[in-house]
């Protein structure tokens, strides 16, 4: 620390001592530090917390045991005034236990008159520290504020996609779903007023391959924005199933209420995608034979696993940089106020389990959430 001048500024010792001779010890030794000093001694508690509100210091020195007091008692006026000053025991034989305690409540270090030798290595050692774990503090402050920014961020741009999702869905409901109706409808004007038989081959064909168009668009359009979620979560769920089975052959059961009544939409929806994103990644990673689903809402918790048999992942894959599946599902669940726990074993399967407290999720009420369109590990 320097002044504009840049000369070192002093360090300001406050010492807490009631003897004349000890304190001269101490301006002694302390008289070889190379750097300026400033050294104020105070005797009683009541000078010693005047001292704390007039001036900053560096260290702090104090006697254990003095008049009507002791050294723990000036480290509680320090503590109470939220003041960050390295403090030093600076005493006679006090004991080990004495000491111990006075460590454990939070005084820097501990060091016997009888090596004042050391004390200028003390101070600075002291000081040091008490620089460092305000750095980490700040630190830990400015990364904790940056994760927040992040999630922030990360939360908003994941809204945005389930928003232009419902408004891709919505689109695709509106402009193609009424342009493959019309189709229809022309499809059918001619096989009714023809007799040619070449003729209702390809209106057989093109209506063939209609309803594969028809069939697709609905399908993009329940990815895009889950409808059926409007017939409650286990019907969503079941539906998701019933899907999955179809296009897999896995065997999947599922075990849910048959209602789940007054979940918020945000939920049911977080829940779903976490879903359909486990139920995508078992498909194309697991290798299993077999797939539970437990959905429930006991106790104010809703809680939905999705477990298989298959191959499992090891530890070193679920952190990966590349497991965006996974991060993406964890912070979903911090978007209501849940969260993701996962365990697996390497050829014994995987479970992944969502836990949403229904009592207190304080952005349940949203109605747009997090959302990625990747389903991916």
């Amino acid at each position: 620390m320097t002044n504009n001048d840049e000369s070192p500024a002093p360090l300001c010792i406050l010492h807490l001592e009631d003897s004349d001779q000890d304190h001269l010890l101490v301006k002694r030794e302390l008289s070889r530090l190379s750097d300026p000093m400033e050294i104020h001694r105070v005797e009683t508690l009541e000078s010693f917390a005047q001292a704390l509100d007039e001036r900053l210091f560096s260290v702090i020195l104090a006697d254990y045991k003095l008049a009507g007091f002791t050294a723990l008692d000036a480290w509680q006026v320090v503590v109470n005034k939220k003041k960050r000053i390295p403090f030093i025991l600076l005493s006679g034989a006090i004991g080990e236990a004495a000491a111990v305690s006075a460590i454990k409540a939070g005084i820097s270090d501990y060091l016997p008159k009888a090596d004042l030798s050391k004390l200028r290595h003390v101070i600075q050692r002291a000081i040091e520290v008490q620089r460092v774990i305000i750095a980490k503090e700040r630190a830990d402050a400015e990364l904790l504020e940056s994760e927040k920014r992040l999630a922030g961020f990360a939360e908003h741009l994941q809204a945005t996609i389930e928003q232009e999702r419902a408004s891709i869905a919505r689109e695709i409901h509106d402009d193609i779903g009424g342009s493959l109706a019309a189709i229809r409808f022309d499809l059918s004007w001619i096989e009714r007023h023809t007799e040619d038989s070449a003729t209702l081959s390809h209106v057989s064909a093109a209506t063939e391959m209609l309803q594969h168009a028809v069939e697709a668009s609905q399908r993009i359009m329940m990815n895009l924005r889950p409808a059926v979620l409007d017939q409650g979560l286990p019907a969503a769920l079941q539906w998701l199933v019933n899907n999955f089975m179809k296009r897999t052959r896995i065997e999947t059961i599922m075990r849910s209420p048959q209602q789940i009544d007054h979940l918020p939409k945000a939920v049911q929806l977080v829940a779903y995608r976490i879903a359909q994103e486990a139920l995508t990644n078992i498909g194309k990673y697991a290798h299993c034979s077999k797939v539970k689903i437990d959905l429930s809402d006991a106790e104010g918790v809703l809680t939905l696993e999705i477990a298989d048999n298959g191959q499992g992942v090891s530890d070193a894959e679920l952190v990966k940089p590349a497991s965006f599946g996974i991060r993406g599902m964890t912070e979903r669940a911090k978007a209501i106020g849940g969260w993701i726990d996962i365990s697996t074993i390497l050829g014994a399967g995987m479970a992944i389990t969502l836990t949403v407290p229904l009592s207190t999720p304080e952005k349940a009420t949203k109605e747009t959430l997090p959302d990625d369109p990747s389903h991916f590990v």
